[in-house]
């Protein structure tokens, strides 16, 4: 099959399932997408069972590559989309929280997911394959990071206050630096190779600062751009090649990508809009607010239809169910901790730590890092427990933070 082919029957898919979703069952379009395609996919797996043959089906969710189409595509796009409306005032107003959360939070959160998986799970026999210690952590590394992309399209939907509104969403899209240099780092030592903390700190050197410097010269050379110009079509396209283009630089210099976008986004959103006429400037917020949540729908209906490709093996449903309260528990310790620790700098939004606790989402992010995993015995495992994690945040979290949000802040 075609690229071009793959593309038509993806899109024609998401446009199906979210007619369905507005027309009859009208639930915010994530979480509607991504329960679709999950039962629709858990229904051709029953199938499979009575002797239907349901290959087909699956052997098109693996052309798909989610890991690569995540990871190497849509990400660049929806960060920048993501950063390009985020309130850079606000940001800055409340910088110590969101760098404490993404720096701290993130590792400290892979720390007690590692550790409390590496511990529980060999006690109820979770893992039907062996099932190391550094894979405990691997998984911990890779679920600890927020997705921007899940907590972005939830925020829309709920009225949170300002300030918790800022810290989630500045959160969630800065602490993929850390959670990349953490994940690779702890992938390099389980296949095997010797990491010293000054190599650690040369990764991390390289890929966030990198990335953030790579960022703000890619945004103010576009910035630049738009300045000696008043041509909306010409602009719109200025900011897509930032967002594509830069992505794919980044990723050339090896330096964070998502980084890159992000920044580039902040900048073209705080200072590019400052140039832009009425009329450019109103083209370009609906571009890239079109393009967000058309490719918010089509990576939404791609998590549910990734179940289609997950090994199952005994014992996979218990370690799914352990790692959810596992998760969340880390979730709050990471949020807790920092936000004690920083709390005497700003008064914070009452209920903080439970509302972003409950609001850090894992999405398509997490699934896409464990899909690249090297083949190992771990690995099926780390899949099952990435998919129940994430699967668990968009239709329950997701779900349930508005209403969430609305009790707490009046009472």
């Amino acid at each position: 099959m075609t690229d071009f082919q793959l593309v038509a029957i993806v899109l024609s898919l998401t446009a199906a399932l979210a007619y369905v979703n507005a027309r009859l069952i009208r639930l915010p379009a994530s979480v509607g997408l991504t329960a679709i395609a999950l039962i629709g996919s858990l229904s051709l797996l029953a199938l499979s069972r009575l002797g239907v043959d349901v290959s087909r089906a699956q052997a098109l969710v693996g052309e798909l590559h989610f890991d690569d189409t995540v990871l190497h595509g849509m990400l660049g796009v929806l960060l920048f989309a993501g950063a390009l409306h985020l309130d850079v005032a606000s940001l800055g107003a409340d910088k110590l929280a969101v760098s404490a959360l993404a720096l701290v939070g993130t590792a400290l959160s892979t720390l007690v997911i590692g550790g409390a998986i590496a511990v529980v799970l060999p006690a109820i026999g979770g893992a039907s394959q062996p099932f190391r210690t550094i894979d405990a952590f691997l998984f911990g590394a890779l679920i600890s990071p927020t997705d921007p992309i899940a907590v972005l399209a939830m925020l829309k939907a709920a009225a949170a206050p300002r300030q918790l509104e800022t810290r989630i969403a500045g959160e969630s899209l800065f602490n993929d630096a850390i959670g990349v240099v953490v994940f690779t780092t702890v992938l390099a030592i389980a296949g095997g190779r010797e990491i010293g903390a000054g190599e650690v700190a040369l990764m991390f050197a390289r890929e966030a600062l990198g990335g953030a410097a790579f960022g703000l010269i890619a945004g103010f050379v576009a910035y630049r751009l738009l300045r000696s110009i008043d041509d909306y079509t010409v602009e719109v396209l200025i900011t897509l090649a930032l967002a594509i283009g830069g992505y794919a630089a980044a990723e050339a210099l090896r330096v964070s990508a998502p980084l890159a976008a992000i920044v580039s986004g902040l900048v073209i959103g705080y200072r590019g809009h400052r140039v832009m006429s009425t009329q450019t400037r109103q083209y370009i917020d609906a571009f890239w607010q079109l393009i967000d949540e058309v490719l918010n729908a089509v990576l939404f209906m791609m998590i549910g239809l990734t179940v289609l490709v997950l090994p199952f093996h005994p014992g996979m449903a218990w370690a799914g169910l352990l790692a959810i309260p596992i998760a969340l528990a880390a979730r709050w310790i990471s949020v807790a901790t920092p936000l004690i620790a920083f709390g005497r700098f700003r008064q914070a939004t009452p209920h903080s730590v439970t509302l972003l606790t409950w609001g850090g989402l894992r999405g398509g992010l997490s699934i896409a890092m464990a899909l690249s995993l090297p083949a190992s015995g771990g690995r099926d495992v780390i899949l099952g427990m990435t998919y129940a994690v994430v699967a668990f945040a968009i239709l329950i979290q997701g779900t349930t933070f508005g209403p969430l949000v609305r009790r707490l802040i009046r009472a």
